[in-house]
């Protein structure tokens, strides 16, 4: 071996044993630690993209935050710690054995002297006599003694707490182990089956049984965390591992079948606690066991623990209503869907893909600030919006889809099974997004007296259609004129006034109107203008629901508030939907639930580890900070004691043990 190597092995030895280096290690696990439990692991990346931006997300993948234990840089880091650690142990552990053995009886009557806590007493005993008084004191308080015959008399070295000691060795090597925990769980098979290529992350979204092999990890896999979940009266042998932008498929060694799932509920419909019923099937199909497991409560069959981790829809059907809101019928179609499944929307607004993505039976709402119900007439033509009061309350089960049109684009809804009351009225709520990180918008349609919304749908029909506005325009002008106005110019302008605003208002809701008064109308004079025309849209859209109503064979609508409010919340909700972005609204009329129980699966044979050293670091703490080390010792001649006393830290405590032997050998030595 050269000079060269030799000096290279001594410094990277010096490296690993130097106590900065452990704790510099320490502090980058330790700050990595804090990053993994506030920053959520292995979602799936696109919930980081919502939820930290494009520009963060990709500072915190490029740092390997979003799986920080299994991060190659951590596990280098935990394998330095490892080394580190060890090296100290090896090179400290056989001085510390021998500390704890040694009674330091060599220690010279000088060095006594210059100890800060020493004692001097005159006596008229023998030092035989004085040494096995102060030997038989020293022992009943708890020490050791060693006796040792000096040239002029007899040395007693004592000593107290030397298990001290161990707590140091106790503790680093329960760090040692910690971090040989933390590798054994850190999927290094997978990561050097990835270097070699043997493995693959997949990133398409297909169904499990076509994902390939070199994306499936094996039964004997020594450690891994995944999740599935099953839907009541299925089962699944596989687990998914989410990995940086993809997946993995773990082959279980055995069959989860779900036999039922409950869930209980607070009065406010949260959810307060849900379990599973499992059944584990071997690879023969063979019934090895049954269990339920809740949350906190898991089950451990073959080395694996199934934990109950979450809940969701497992394919709940759905019988649906729907109506082209931009058709001049109020005719209805129907539509079965099954939650997590697309179906195909033929229709007069255009062929569609709905696609069915959750369900579920309790919604707790701020019914009124937090849901965005639209705005009235009069906040768009200038007026002041309407107020809702805020109230939480369960309103009841909703469901989500999303409507994919031919070019590929798609919005969210989320429709509301039961009507919620605002403003003292009803109304059936469907909410609208763009992307998953937008807040839902919510379209209300108002409900007649009956609690149904067939006269909303019939007036919206009503003026929707052209062919019916001559005849609506006709009604409005012969209702507002006195009747020796009927048939002369005036009539004629009024009726043309009245087409003019329903043809508006059918191309564009509100807004079309104040953009045609802000292009026509002095501004001035605009104000006025806005109360005329809702004054003529208002009152014809009575007169579009008296029709409608006929022509559905209905009997005509009460001329009262009841109607008012009915005929001005459809004109709201009407204005509302050229933003609301749906052709179609889809109305919830019955399902038949199908719960899923999320599970998460997880072998980890480092945690036995993890859990064994952290028993060592417990007992090593206990050790090293309530275990005090202490020596006395006794420095006897003819006539004259020289009492010294030492420990690792001086306390309070400490003090009060001097005085007390220093008094003792004053009592000893008269």
């Amino acid at each position: 071996m050269n000079t060269a190597t030799a000096s290279f092995g001594k410094s990277l030895f010096e490296l690993l044993s130097s106590m900065r280096f452990a704790i510099s290690l320490l502090s980058i696990l330790a700050i990595a630690s804090i990053i993994g439990t506030v920053l959520k692991q292995a979602e799936p990346y696109n919930n980081y993209v919502i939820q930290l931006g494009p520009y963060w997300f990709q500072v915190f993948e490029k740092l390997g935050l979003y799986d920080v234990y299994h991060a190659a840089w951590f596990l280098v880091i935990l394998t330095f710690l490892v080394a580190s650690v060890s090296v100290c142990i090896w090179r400290n552990a056989p001085n510390f054995a021998r500390e704890m053995k040694s009674f330091r009886e060599q220690v010279s009557e000088q060095s006594l002297a210059a100890f800060k806590h020493k004692h001097e007493a005159v006596t008229a005993h023998s030092p035989e006599s004085l040494a096995a008084q102060a030997e038989a004191y020293l022992t009943g308080q708890g020490y050791a003694v060693k006796r040792v015959a000096r040239d002029d008399g007899l040395l007693l070295a004592a000593k107290a707490g030397k298990w001290n000691r161990l707590g140091y060795f106790l503790a680093h090597a329960a760090i040692v182990l910690i971090c040989i925990g933390g590798l054994m769980d850190g999927n290094l098979v997978f990561k050097a089956q990835q270097l070699l290529g043997m493995k693959k992350i997949e990133t398409r979204d297909i169904p499990q049984s076509e994902v390939p092999a070199i994306s499936r990890l094996s039964p004997d896999n020594p450690s891994f965390r995944g999740s599935v979940q099953i839907p009541e009266g299925s089962s699944a042998d596989v687990a998914f591992l989410n990995v940086a932008d993809g997946y993995l498929v773990q082959d279980l060694p055995f069959t989860v079948a779900l036999k039922q799932f409950r869930i209980e509920h607070y009065s406010t419909g949260q959810p307060k606690s849900f379990e599973s019923d499992l059944e584990i099937f071997d690879r023969s199909g063979k019934k090895i066991r049954e269990a339920t497991i809740a949350v906190n409560h898991p089950l451990i069959h073959d080395g694996i623990a199934i934990y109950q981790a979450s809940f969701a829809d497992g394919g709940t059907k759905l019988s649906l209503r729907g109506w082209n809101l931009f058709a001049s019928q109020a005719a209805t179609f129907e539509v079965d869907g099954v939650v997590h499944q697309n179906t195909t929307l033929t229709s007069a607004a255009g062929d569609y893909t709905l696609e069915f993505t959750d369900f579920r039976p309790f919604n707790i709402e701020n019914v009124g600030g937090e849901i965005d119900t639209g705005r009235d007439a009069m906040a768009v033509l200038g007026g002041s919006p309407v107020s809702d009061n805020k109230h939480l309350r369960n309103v009841g089960p909703s469901f989500q889809y999303k409507l994919r049109d031919a070019r590929g684009q798609a919005r969210e809804y989320s429709n509301y099974m039961l009507p919620m009351q605002l403003d003292d009225r009803w109304y059936m709520m469907s909410g609208v997004r763009e992307t998953p990180n937008e807040a839902f918008r919510y379209l209300r349609m108002p409900l007649d007296a009956s609690g149904s919304l067939d006269s909303f749908m019939r007036l919206r029909g009503a003026l929707m259609n052209p062919d019916l506005r001559p005849e609506i325009a006709a009604r409005f002008a012969r209702q507002a004129l006195p009747e020796n106005a009927w048939n002369t110019e005036i009539e004629d302008k009024l009726k043309f006034s009245a087409s003019q605003v329903l043809a508006l208002f059918a191309t564009g809701g509100f807004q079309a109107l104040s953009g045609f008064i802000e292009a026509r109308v002095p501004e001035a004079e605009r104000d006025k203008a806005a109360e005329t025309y809702l004054r003529i849209l208002e009152l014809s859209a009575f007169e579009a629901l008296q029709i409608a109503n006929r022509l559905d064979k209905q009997p005509p609508p009460a001329a009262n508030d009841a109607t008012g409010w009915l005929v001005r919340d459809t004109l709201n909700s009407l204005s509302d939907m050229f933003v609301y972005g749906a052709p179609i609204y889809l109305q919830l009329m019955q399902y038949d639930e199908v719960k899923a129980s999320g599970l998460q699966l997880t072998r980890s044979p480092g945690k036995s580890v993890v859990y064994f050293g952290s028993l060592l670091l417990t007992l090593g703490v206990f050790f090293m900070f309530y275990v005090r080390e202490r020596r006395v010792w006794i420095r006897i001649k003819p006539g004259h004691a020289l009492l010294a006393m030492s420990a690792a830290k001086h306390t309070l405590d400490f003090d009060k043990e001097f005085a007390q032997h220093a008094q003792a050998l004053d009592t000893l030595a008269k």
